[in-house]
């Protein structure tokens, strides 16, 4: 199994959504989160105060998925994520040892 975190534009979540429900993956977290890459922030004024945004807002997604299907969503998922421009995020795959189900203990892909 696979764990697969990304770091995306909040405007994209419903176009990441839906792509990866029509390729069949609806078990997703999702989390707001701040932070920066290369984008380093901006700057803006507010009442005549120049201050500098460095901590943008991002969601994370997180899902585990099966070995086979890790490059289909890895795909999709950056395909409905990209803008082309700086800022549009990052995605992780790492191993996952096991899943445990809570409600019947299902374990290992049967758990997903």
């Amino acid at each position: 199994m696979k764990k697969i975190e990304a770091i995306i534009q909040p405007f994209k979540l419903e176009e990441v959504k839906e792509a990866l429900i029509k390729i069949g993956i609806d078990g997703m977290t999702v989390t707001e989160v701040r932070g920066h890459g290369r984008q380093k922030g901006h700057k803006e004024v507010y009442r005549g105060h120049e201050y500098v945004v460095d901590l943008l807002p991002k969601v994370k997604l997180e899902m585990v998925v099966p070995d086979a299907r890790a490059e289909d969503v890895a795909k999709a998922l950056a395909d409905a994520a990209r803008t082309g421009k700086i800022g549009d995020g990052k995605i992780f795959i790492s191993d996952v040892a096991d899943a445990i189900r809570i409600r019947n203990q299902d374990r290992g892909e049967a758990a997903l």
